[in-house]
């Protein structure tokens, strides 16, 4: 077994120590980066937490849950999808946020294991996936992944368009394609990153300026970590794979998804729908919660992680 040693920043992590990060080559040949993170000073471990990133973001944005999930005793994994972080990027204007094939993200997910698997991280393992990475873990686990459980937090299973607009962001998103307009930047939305070209007053991901000005120095620390907006291709992408979502059954697993009151990113009516059809799932309000439940207030997270903590534990 022979490790390829990536690139992990460690000084902005904010996270336990003994990180690392390594590159994996996917399938169809493109090269990732998947960092980890084990317990330290603890003779047992109580499994693996692979921890599935939303858009636009990368691995050291979760050093701090990292560092909650391995002082509860469990490895976590987690990934730069393509097109994202330092991943290789889908396009010459590495700013635009793209993918060609919704299903191209299970790929990444394969690489990811065998990397898991070569690294001997624990067992049991679990799925924790945020957002964008809430849709693709979900796939993931409808296909039969390798895990005791699954949790979500603000999972992408629609994506919060306005009502009038939902007709146009459609029509658009089929044509633009077809034309090769595809990998145009969707309308409304911005070249730069969310969080440079917001202030933490009017932001939708957290509560916390703390976590709020992490994000920010992240991102002017290492600007080869930065991602703007989606394109035209992306959504249209992610609106099929949330309507072929909604039609299947849910797993049979146990699964607990954190959901914000405050929530204006994706579609929270899906979310309703799907766990209420998930015989072995739990949906949880969370009050005054944004977006990002785990980077949330001190007492939010505190919240959450004691969930999942019970979550992962019941099924070892």
């Amino acid at each position: 077994m022979t490790l390829s040693a990536a690139p992990f920043f460690a000084e902005i992590a904010e996270g336990p120590a003994g990180g690392a990060a390594h590159w994996v080559t996917t399938s169809d040949g493109l090269r990732l980066r998947v960092g980890h993170w084990r317990p330290q000073g603890q003779e047992t471990c109580q499994g693996t937490v692979f921890l599935f990133p939303g858009r636009t973001e990368y691995i050291e944005k979760y050093g701090p849950a990292a560092a909650e999930l391995t002082a509860r005793g469990f490895a976590v994994l987690t990934i730069d999808w393509r097109g994202q972080g330092l991943a290789d990027r889908m396009l010459d204007d590495r700013r635009l946020g793209h993918v060609e094939c919704f299903t191209d993200f299970q790929k990444d997910i394969a690489a990811a294991v065998q990397l898991a698997q070569d690294l001997e991280l624990p067992q049991p393992w679990h799925l924790l996936g945020h957002s964008m990475g809430g849709a693709i873990g979900l796939h993931w686990a409808m296909a039969g992944a390798p895990i005791a459980t699954c949790a979500f937090t603000g999972p992408m299973w629609g994506i919060h368009i306005s009502p009038w607009l939902r007709p146009v962001a459609q029509l658009v998103s089929d044509l633009a394609p077809r034309i090769g307009q595809g990998a145009r930047l969707v309308p409304t939305t911005a070249i730069e990153p969310y969080v440079h070209g917001t202030n933490f007053m009017d932001n939708m991901l957290t509560g916390d300026p703390v976590m709020f000005d992490m994000m920010q120095t992240q991102l002017r620390a290492e600007p080869d970590l930065n991602l703007g907006g989606p394109t035209i291709n992306w959504l249209g992408e992610s609106l099929r794979e949330c309507r072929l979502l909604a039609a299947r059954p849910s797993p049979a697993m146990p699964c607990v998804t954190f959901l914000g009151t405050d929530e204006e990113i994706v579609d929270t009516p899906a979310i309703h729908d799907r766990m209420g059809r998930w015989d072995m799932g739990e949906l949880v309000m969370v009050p005054k919660g944004r977006h990002e439940v785990l980077m949330e207030t001190p007492d939010i997270r505190a919240q959450v992680f004691d969930r999942l903590e019970t979550l992962f534990t019941e099924r070892r």
